[in-house]
C-alpha cells in the first residue's frame, strides 16, 4: 500500500490537469470526476462480490495488474468523451481492489485489534500520500506525461511485490468472531447487505460524509488553483501535509478513541472535525488558513474512516464480508458520482464559500444521521 499510495500522483491533480492543460470548462472537469465515480460504484459492487466467490488476493492482484496500463492510456486522450470512458475504467478497475484489501485485512486481524488494522493499513496509505502529491507537484511542473508514468509504473512494481509476498501466503490470525455479527440478522436474511435495513441507513449518512470529505481529492485542488492562484509545488505540500498529518497521528488517536469512545461517537467527532475544516476556509483565505482547514480535515479522515470500515466487518458475517465492504465502498462511491459535477456547476454558477457552507450543513445531516444510527444499530465493542 505505502509502494501504491507514493506513486498515485494522477487523480489528486487531476481536475487542475483537466483545466489547464486540456482547457476543459470547471463544469466538464466536474462531469469526467464523476464518471470516476460511476466507475467506483461498480467496482465497488463487483469487488465485493469477487472477492466473496475467488478471494481477496486474486482480486486484489489483477486489479493492480490491470490498472497499471490504463495511466499511460490515459495520458494520450484529450477529448472530454474520451477521458470521461478512460476515468470509469480505470476508477472500475481500481475499485474493485477496496473490498478485498478490506475483507483482507478483517481476515488477517485478531479480535479486538480490527480498527487498528485498518488505521494501520491506512497509515501505510497515508504515507504514501504524503509523499506523491509532493512528488507529483514537481512532476506537473516539468510535465503532467510524468505523472502518468511514474502512476503506471509504481502500481506495476506494487502488483509484482505484492505477488511475490502473498502468493499462496495462508492467513496467519484468527478471522473476526461471528459473535460480533447480529446473528438474528443473518439468520434471517443469510447476511445480505441489500436487505439490512439499518446498515443500509448508517451507509447513506457515510455517503453524506464521504460528499464532503472526498473533495479533497477532486474541489480542494482546483480551487487551491483556482482561486487562490497557488502553484503546483504548493498544491502538492498542503495535499502532502494530509498525508503526513495522518501517518503521525493515526495510530495515537485511533488507540485513544477506541478506549474513551464507542465506534459511533468517534466517527461523530469526526463529521465536526470536518465541518470545522470547511468552516474554517470560509472565515480566511490564506495559504495558514489552508493548512489549519487540512489538519481537521486530517484529523475527520483519522476518526471516521477506519471506524466506518469496521462496521462494516462487525455488522457481516465472514462469508459475506466482500459484500459488506463492498456496500461500505458503494456510499463513497456514490459521492464521487453526484458530488463532483454538482460542485463545479455550483462553483461555476456561485462561488467556492457556496459551496464551504453546503458542505457545513450537509455534515451537520450526517451527525444527526449518525446519532440516530446509534440507537437503531449498535454494536458489539470489543
Amino acid at each position: 500500500m505505502l509502494l501504491n499510495r507514493t506513486g498515485g500522483m494522477v487523480i489528486p491533480f487531476m481536475t487542475v490537469y483537466l483545466t489547464t492543460v486540456l482547457g476543459f470548462e470547471t463544469d466538464e472537469a466536474g462531469l469526467v470526476m464523476s464518471c470516476f465515480g460511476v466507475g467506483a460504484l461498480l467496482g465497488s459492487v463487483i469487488g465485493g462480490w469477487l472477492t466473496d466467490k475467488i478471494g481477496a488476493f486474486h482480486v486484489q492482484f489483477f486489479t493492480l495488474l490491470f490498472t497499471a496500463p490504463v495511466f499511460i492510456i490515459l495520458s494520450f486522450l484529450h477529448t472530454v468523451q474520451e477521458v470521461c470512458l478512460a476515468i470509469f475504467v480505470l476508477s472500475l478497475v481500481n475499485e474493485c481492489f477496496r473490498p478485498a484489501n478490506s475483507a483482507a485485512i478483517a481476515s488477517y486481524a485478531k479480535k479486538g485489534n480490527l480498527t487498528r488494522a485498518f488505521s494501520l493499513n491506512r497509515m501505510s496509505i497515508n504515507l504514501g500520500f504524503s509523499f506523491g502529491p509532493a512528488l507529483g507537484g514537481f512532476l506537473a511542473s516539468i510535465s503532467y506525461s510524468w505523472l502518468f508514468y511514474g502512476n503506471s509504473i509504481t502500481t506495476f512494481l506494487t502488483a509484482v511485490v505484492f505477488f511475490l509476498y502473498f502468493f499462496r501466503r495462508k492467513e496467519r490470525n484468527e478471522a473476526v468472531e461471528e459473535a460480533d455479527t447480529d446473528t438474528s440478522f443473518t439468520e434471517e436474511h443469510e447476511g445480505s447487505p441489500y436487505l439490512d435495513k439499518w446498515f443500509l441507513v448508517f451507509s447513506f449518512f457515510c455517503f453524506l460524509y464521504a460528499c464532503a470529505f472526498f473533495q479533497l481529492l477532486s474541489i480542494l485542488p482546483m480551487y487551491y488553483k483556482e482561486d487562490l492562484s497557488f502553484g503546483q509545488q504548493q498544491i502538492g505540500f498542503i495535499l502532502g501535509f494530509n498525508g503526513l498529518f495522518v501517518v503521525i497521528m493515526e495510530m495515537i488517536v485511533v488507540q485513544y478513541a477506541e478506549s474513551k469512545f464507542n465506534i459511533y461517537i468517534s466517527i461523530i467527532l469526526g463529521c465536526l472535525s470536518l465541518l470545522i475544516a470547511y468552516a474554517w476556509l470560509l472565515a480566511d483565505h490564506s495559504m495558514m488558513s489552508c493548512y489549519i482547514s487540512m489538519m481537521f480535515l486530517s484529523l475527520s479522515e483519522i476518526l471516521v474512516l477506519p471506524f466506518i470500515s469496521t462496521v462494516a466487518a462487525k455488522r457481516s458475517s465472514e462469508k459475506k464480508r466482500g459484500a459488506y465492504m463492498g456496500v461500505n465502498g458503494l456510499s463513497i462511491s456514490m459521492a464521487f458520482i453526484i458530488m463532483p459535477y454538482l460542485a463545479t456547476k455550483l462553483i461555476k454558477n456561485y462561488s467556492y464559500d457556496h459551496l464551504w457552507i453546503i458542505n457545513v450543513i450537509v455534515l451537520a445531516i450526517a451527525v444527526s444521521g449518525f446519532l440516530f444510527t446509534k440507537k437503531k444499530m449498535p454494536l458489539h465493542e470489543n
